[in-house]
């Protein structure tokens, strides 16, 4: 009887100590190198170029392998657009490749994401492998056509290096892709006619970071 009674207690002293695991609540530094991305449209191109890429974000332990986090991060870049082909403007012909925006390409994502992340092992573990994900909006600043609000998600994984202290560090790679509406598609149908069908166009920027975080539940 003795024997019930100890793993009783045991029970709940781990379902105590996992309770209070699963509860942390931890601040998130964030900072990367952010890799370039080409988007096609009709007539041009333009490129994302590589930068630094940095935020912060709130992280709560749902349970002792589980969290969601919402986050904030911003991409300060360059977003060069090219011409695909000659064309004739204004009396004069621009050749294939020219910029249109020399000189006026400054730019930035700034993504803000709801994420959910799955550690691997125990809490007891010094490194944790994880996988996660995210979704929310891109706000993408251009200097021509001001900002605009966009879906964006990403995708990571990485490990995560816990100390004896209330900080620990997180390496991951990440994927992050932001789409918005650039137009429109016509297509003919034989019943309708002409058909206009929105056209989208996507960033997907690969990308290394480091996360610095404090515990403050420890």
């Amino acid at each position: 009887m003795k024997k019930y009674h100890l793993l009783i207690v045991v029970f709940f002293l781990s379902l105590a100590m996992s309770a209070q695991s699963a509860q942390s609540f931890l601040l998130n530094l964030y900072g990367g190198y952010t890799f370039s991305d080409k988007v096609d449209f009709d007539s041009s191109y333009a490129r994302v170029e590589d930068g630094f890429e940095y935020g912060i974000g709130l992280e709560y332990f749902i349970m002792d392998n589980a969290s969601i986090e919402l986050k904030y991060n911003r991409l300060d870049t360059r977003m060069p657009l090219y011409t695909k082909a000659t064309f004739d403007h204004d009396g004069s012909t621009i050749p294939a490749g020219t910029q249109l925006n020399a000189g006026n390409d400054k730019g930035a994502i700034n993504y803000i994401l709801a994420d959910y992340t799955y550690y691997f092992g125990s809490s007891s573990q010094k490194a944790l492998p994880f996988l996660g994900a995210g979704a929310g909006v891109a706000i993408l600043e251009t200097p021509r056509s001001g900002s605009g609000t966009y879906f964006a998600w990403e995708i990571k994984a990485g490990v995560k290096v816990k100390t004896s202290s209330p900080l620990s560090v997180n390496l991951h790679a990440y994927l992050q892709s932001m789409s918005a509406a650039v137009g429109y598609d016509y297509y003919w149908d034989y019943y309708w006619g002409p058909v206009a069908v929105t056209d989208y166009a996507s960033t997907f920027q690969f990308g290394l970071g480091a996360v610095l975080s404090y515990d403050f539940s420890k």
